[in-house]
């Protein structure tokens, strides 16, 4: 019994946290691979399909996205990392409540978009209207938005589509042609849905800039070439330079030598005008003695 008893104690006595590792989350290469977050397990094959929610506002450090919220799926491990997929996105409910309020129409579609590379979106889209619309005019607003998002959807990748659903691009398009029928306060992406990942790599716009560019740096060591013959001239043009120096010189002597007798001229005018006035000052005062004497 005693045996026994012991037995049972050791059992419990073992902790499975201790069995368990760390392992860091990271965001897929459209975020350029940041880290998320990181999880408890016992065995990495139990990390794969773990779903892991996360704010806009942590990846891009912009509180204006703080009401979008992002889903990764792990699916891949790789010593302590684990390397994760996006799943979809979707808008918080307290951001929903904000904008719907009485005597207001809200108009929701659900469409299923296949992308240039192959993947396989489920786009939810929502329309708001200042008042009451008709029933007829929601199946309008409707249809435009499926035309706009099929069409966004075959002329774009996964990652450049779900970039413009983030960034409002696509909501803007469907609030330009709903204008039409009825003006619309405003259109946003509720939710997306990856149902199946590209079957083809397709190369983003970003690299087919970088090779417009590259074509532009042999231009500059072509100047430079065109520069290095005229360093040769500079020394034969250097006595031309120092005579062209010598006859500027030589009108600012001349400017100064005539400037410098005007400057006196000026201070002999003055005198002449101050000894006349004393002379004048003079002669009046014995005239005015000679006048009050006389009468006596």
């Amino acid at each position: 019994m005693a045996k026994a008893r012991a037995r049972t104690t050791s059992r419990k006595v073992k902790d499975r946290w201790k069995a368990k590792n760390w392992y860091q989350i990271l965001a897929p290469s459209l975020f350029n691979n940041v880290p998320v977050a990181e999880t408890l397990s016992e065995t990495p094959d139990s990390l794969i399909g773990r779903v892991t929610e996360v704010s806009l506002q942590d990846l891009t450090n912009d509180f204006r996205k703080s009401h979008i919220k992002l889903l990764f799926a792990i699916d891949k491990v790789e010593q302590n990392t684990a390397h994760t997929q996006l799943k979809g996105h979707l808008l918080t409910s307290d951001y929903l409540r904000r904008m719907i309020r009485r005597k207001k129409s809200r108009v929701d579609g659900v469409f299923d978009v296949e992308t240039r590379d192959g993947a396989l979106l489920r786009v939810k889209p929502f329309a708001i209207a200042e008042k009451r619309i008709q029933s007829s005019q929601k199946k309008l607003i409707r249809n435009v938005m499926k035309e706009v998002i099929s069409k966004e959807g075959k002329a774009k990748t996964l990652n450049s589509f779900i970039k413009d659903c983030l960034e409002g691009r696509i909501g803007s398009e469907i609030y330009k042609h709903c204008k039409i029928y009825y003006p619309v306060k405003r259109i946003e992406i509720n939710k997306t849905e990856i149902i199946r990942l590209p079957t083809i790599i397709i190369e983003d716009e970003k690299p087919a800039e970088k090779k417009e560019e590259e074509p532009e740096k042999p231009t500059e060591p072509s100047k430079e070439e065109s520069e290095v013959p005229s360093e040769e001239e500079l020394p034969e043009k250097k006595p031309d330079e120092e005579e062209a120096k010598e006859e500027k010189e030589a009108p600012v002597e001349e400017e100064l030598a005539s400037e410098e007798p005007q400057e006196v001229e000026k201070p002999k005018k003055k005198t002449k005008a101050k000894t006349t006035t004393k002379k004048k000052t003079a002669a009046k005062k014995p005239t005015k003695k000679k006048k009050e004497e006389t009468p006596e």
